[in-house]
């Protein structure tokens, strides 16, 4: 049995929820309603989360219009592609999408589409960057935290009876890496 859920987000304490609380009543009297007063662009929005966490497959997300659920279009396409892996059905009643319908269904497929060619092109940008970096000699990752000499200084240290503790806080650097670093 499928169940309908809802949506609502205002910017701020100030704004009123009733009127996407009212469209979406009339869409749908039964739909348990998650309302928010939170910036689109804060990604804390806990009723947001809350709703995720309860959808299974065959509910319902209806919203009052796109702008309302997500933050970016990137951050939508991904709520979007979340619902489809949830095998969740989508409404947004302003720019009527409907993904029970045909229509919908196809409309949903071409945000699920776009999202997976943003996805590949950031691979692809970013491949290229790290082969540019590479063929101007510069190496990707995480700077080491000791240079050679330091490292030889390390070891001397703990040869001299220094715990790793010490030489971490001689270094300014973490025990684990000071351990890391020592039994290579």
């Amino acid at each position: 049995m499928s169940r309908t859920f809802a949506y609502i987000r205002v910017r701020t304490e100030d704004q009123s929820l009733d009127l996407q609380t009212d469209a979406i009543r009339k869409a749908c009297d039964n739909a348990f309603i998650f309302q928010e007063k939170a910036s689109g662009n804060s990604a804390d929005r806990p009723e947001l989360n809350r709703m995720l966490e309860q959808l299974r497959e065959s509910d319902v997300v209806i919203v009052w219009k796109l702008d309302r659920l997500g933050r970016s279009t990137k951050d939508l396409i991904y709520l979007v592609e979340t619902f489809r892996e949830k095998g969740v059905d989508f409404i947004s009643l302003q720019e009527k999408i409907d993904t029970t319908s045909a229509t919908g269904e196809m409309l949903f497929t071409i945000m699920a589409a776009l999202a997976q060619f943003e996805r590949s092109m950031i691979v692809e940008r970013t491949r290229a960057g790290l082969k540019s970096a590479k063929a101007r000699g510069r190496v990707g990752g995480r700077p080491k935290a000791l240079n050679d000499n330091q490292i030889e200084d390390a070891k001397l240290m703990r040869e001299h009876g220094r715990t790793l503790t010490e030489i971490a806080q001689h270094f300014n650097i973490a025990v684990g890496t000071v351990h890391k670093q020592l039994t290579r």
